[in-house]
């Protein structure tokens, strides 16, 4: 049972180091890894959720996708086009978070789209952003890395142990 919670929270740890790794380097084929800070998706997108965000030729009403700038102080959003207005021939998305009673009060040009939600991870945004943080990549990257590498020291040495008593 030990050997079980002890696999499984390597993979956790793996997985977290992924997408850390994928939210911060660019990714081929314009895919986007990020993270939903608020609820106004729930219950679709829960708060803390990893979405994986790529560029579409073309959006329909129902689509979530995600839009805006994104850097250190800016946070792109992501909704739901509610409704679609065709002006000279250019669309404009009106959106709408799940949660929210009324629409976004802005209209989204295309330029401004950074995507379309292929789809989201569940609370796993919570481990990406802490992780982003210097106390927080320590604690759960470096940490439990140094835990599994003693770990696997310490077999080794007793493995080292058993075959010089054999010969």
């Amino acid at each position: 049972m030990t050997k079980l919670i002890y696999y499984i929270f390597l993979i956790f740890l793996t997985l977290i180091a992924l997408l850390l790794i994928v939210s911060v380097l660019p990714v081929s084929g314009n895919y986007k890894v990020l993270v939903v800070l608020s609820g106004s998706m729930e219950p679709t997108i829960k708060k803390g959720s990893v979405v994986i965000v790529k560029p579409a030729e073309d959006y329909k009403i129902g689509d979530i996708i995600t839009f805006g700038s994104f850097g250190r102080s800016k946070t792109p959003i992501t909704h739901r086009i509610y409704d679609i207005k065709v002006v000279e021939g250019k669309p404009f998305y009106i959106t709408k978070g799940d949660a929210n009673k009324t629409p976004d009060s802005g209209e989204i040009s295309s330029e401004r789209i950074i995507g379309k939600v292929l789809f989201s991870l569940p609370y796993f945004g919570y481990a990406v952003e802490t992780a982003k943080k210097p106390w927080g990549f320590a604690f759960l990257i470096i940490i439990p890395a140094v835990i599994i590498i003693t770990d696997e020291v310490k077999k080794i040495v007793k493995e080292i142990k058993r075959i010089k008593k054999k010969c």
